[in-house]
């Protein structure tokens, strides 16, 4: 029983393109959702000043 070399090497040459093109959507996909994330976050306002919080002594 022979190794068929050529087939293995297609075989091998495909699954390297699977993984290389799932990195990169991954990325994308993680970048999208990092700048949603960043850029969703809405600072709520303080109604009430805390007094050890030195920024808001006057």
């Amino acid at each position: 029983m022979d190794i068929n070399w050529g087939i293995l090497g297609v075989v091998a040459v495909i699954v390297l393109i699977i993984v290389v093109i799932t990195i990169r959507k991954n990325q994308r996909e993680k970048e999208k959702l990092t700048d949603l994330l960043n850029n969703d976050f809405k600072k709520e306002n303080e109604d009430e000043i805390n007094a050890e919080d030195s920024a808001n002594e006057k």
